[in-house]
C-alpha cells in the first residue's frame, strides 16, 4: 500500500476521533445556556460572561498546547499521547458541567459553573489540537485529505446529531427541559461515546509525515513567522467568522424555536439539520471541492447559504416550507466545514513551503484558538442580546422575541457573507511541497 494511502479503518477512526471530542461540546454549546438560565436560575448576564472569558484564557493556553505537540517526542509519536490522557478526564468533566450543585449559593453556582466550564476547555484543547495537528501527519496527498475532511465531517455530524436531537427525548423522558436529571442522564451517555470514539482514535490513527525541525525552537518568531502564513491567516479568520455563527446558532435555536416560532417541536429538527447536512456533505463536498477548489468552492456555498437565509422571515407562517429552506442553507454552509479542515492542512504544508518547518501544533493551535473564540463570542452575544431584551423564563416580553428574532437572522446572513470575503482573499496556488519531507511507512500497510 502506498504510504499516502490510508486504511478506511485508520479514516473511520480520525473522523469519529471529531465526535469523540465535539459530542460532549456540541451538547454544551446547545443546551448549557438553557440549563444554566433556566434550570439552575443564574443571571443570563453572568452566564454569558462566564462564556466569554472562559474561552478568552484560552489564548494562553492553545498556543501552550501547540508548542508542546511540536515539542512531543514518544513512542507514540507527537500526537497520540494526548488523546490517551485526556479521554477518561475529559469524559468525566463533560458530565461534571451540567451537575451544578442545587443547594449551592448563586455565587458559589457561578464559581463552580465557571471551574468546570474552563477545566472541560482546558482538556479540549490538549485534545483538539493535537486532533487537528495529526492530519498533515497522516498524509501529505491532497485527496486523501480531502477524504480524511470528509470523514471528520461525519464525525462532526453524528456528534451534532447525537448532542441535539438525542438530547430532547432524554429530556421529555426526565420531565422536560426544566428538569436537570435529564441533563445529567444525556451528559453521562455521551461521555461514555466520547470516551470510545478518542481511544479508538489513539489505537488506530498514525503519524506517517515527519517534520526534521529540532524539537526546541524558539517562539516568537516562530509566532512571527506563523501571522506571515497568508494561507494560516485566512484559515484562522475563516474558521473564526464560522465560530461565531455556530456557537450563536447552537445557543439561539432553541430559544428561537420556543418564543418566536412558538414551536419547541422544532428544536429536534433545526439543531439536527446542521449535523444532518455534515452527514450529506462529507460524500459530496470532497468531490465538488476537488472540481472547484476551495476558494470558488466554499464563496458559492457561503453566498447560497445567505440568499436562503434571507428568505426564511417571510416564512414563518408555513413551517415546512422555513424547516425545507433552512435545512437546504444547512447543506449549503455544511460543505465549507470541510473545506476549513483542508485549509488548515493546507496551511502547515505552505508554511513549510514558506520556512522550512511544518510547526503543526503551533499552526493547530492558531486555529483552535479561533475556534473557541468564536464559539464564545457567539455564545455569550446571545445571553448579553437574552440580557439587554430583558428576557424572563416565566414572562416573555414581545421585545425579546423581536431581539431574539433578528439576531437569529441577521446575525447568520453577515457573518456567512463575511465569510465569502475571507475565503475569496484564499491563495490561489496550492501550497508546495518542501523537498525534505519524508514518509515512514509505520502502520501504512
Amino acid at each position: 500500500m502506498s504510504a499516502d494511502r490510508l486504511r478506511l479503518s485508520e479514516k473511520l477512526s480520525y473522523g469519529f476521533g471529531d465526535m469523540g471530542y465535539s459530542l460532549p461540546y456540541n451538547m454544551a454549546s446547545g443546551f448549557l445556556l438553557l440549563y444554566y438560565v433556566n434550570v439552575v436560575g443564574l443571571p443570563a448576564a453572568a452566564v454569558g460572561t462566564i462564556f466569554l472569558v472562559a474561552r478568552l484564557l484560552d489564548a494562553v493556553i492553545d498556543m501552550g498546547v501547540g508548542i508542546a505537540v511540536d515539542r512531543t517526542r514518544s513512542r507514540w509519536g507527537r500526537t497520540r499521547p494526548y488523546f490517551l490522557f485526556t479521554a477518561l478526564p475529559y469524559a468525566l468533566l463533560s458530565v461534571a458541567v451540567f451537575a451544578v450543585p442545587e443547594g449551592w449559593s448563586q455565587g458559589a453556582q457561578l464559581a463552580y459553573a465557571f471551574v468546570t466550564f474552563k477545566a472541560l476547555g482546558i482538556l479540549m484543547s490538549f485534545g483538539a489540537i493535537p486532533y487537528t495537528a495529526m492530519m498533515p501527519m497522516m498524509t501529505a496527498d491532497r485527496d486523501e485529505r480531502l477524504k480524511l475532511s470528509g470523514m471528520r465531517s461525519f464525525g462532526t455530524s453524528v456528534g451534532v446529531v447525537l448532542g441535539t436531537a438525542a438530547v430532547q427525548p432524554i429530556l421529555t423522558a426526565f420531565g422536560g427541559e426544566k428538569q436537570p436529571d435529564g441533563y445529567l442522564a444525556a451528559a453521562a451517555m455521551f461521555g461514555v461515546l466520547s470516551l470510545l470514539c478518542i481511544l479508538a482514535l489513539f489505537r488506530n490513527c498514525r503519524e506517517r509525515v515527519v517534520d526534521e525541525a529540532p524539537a526546541r525552537f524558539p517562539i516568537l518568531p516562530e509566532i512571527g513567522r506563523m501571522l506571515r502564513n497568508r494561507a494560516w491567516v485566512i484559515s484562522f479568520l475563516f474558521c473564526f467568522t464560522y465560530f461565531i455563527r455556530f456557537g450563536g446558532m447552537m445557543a439561539i435555536t432553541a430559544y428561537f424555536a420556543i418564543e418566536v416560532m412558538r414551536a419547541p417541536w422544532m428544536i429536534g429538527i433545526m439543531l439536527p439539520a446542521v449535523a444532518g447536512t455534515l452527514l450529506l456533505s462529507a460524500f459530496v463536498a470532497p468531490p465538488i471541492l476537488a472540481r472547484t477548489g476551495i476558494r470558488l468552492g466554499s464563496a458559492g456555498a457561503l453566498g447560497l447559504a445567505a440568499a436562503l437565509f434571507a428568505l426564511l422571515p417571510l416564512l414563518e407562517g408555513a413551517p415546512p416550507l422555513f424547516l425545507a429552506v433552512y435545512v437546504a442553507a444547512c447543506l449549503a454552509t455544511s460543505i465549507t466545514t470541510t473545506a476549513a479542515f483542508t485549509m488548515c492542512a493546507e496551511a502547515v504544508d505552505h508554511h513549510e513551503a514558506l520556512h522550512g518547518s511544518r510547526r503543526e501544533g503551533l499552526l493547530s493551535a492558531g486555529v483552535s484558538l479561533s475556534t473557541k473564540v468564536g464559539m464564545a463570542l457567539g455564545t455569550a452575544g446571545v445571553a448579553f442580546v437574552l440580557a439587554a431584551s430583558g428576557y424572563v423564563p416565566d414572562a416573555v416580553s414581545d421585545a425579546a422575541r423581536e431581539a431574539i428574532r433578528w439576531t437569529y437572522y441577521g446575525g447568520t446572513v453577515a457573518l456567512l457573507l463575511a465569510q465569502v470575503g475571507i475565503v475569496l482573499a484564499w491563495p490561489r496556488a496550492a501550497a508546495s511541497r518542501a523537498p525534505h519531507i519524508h514518509l515512514t511507512l509505520e502502520g501504512a500497510a
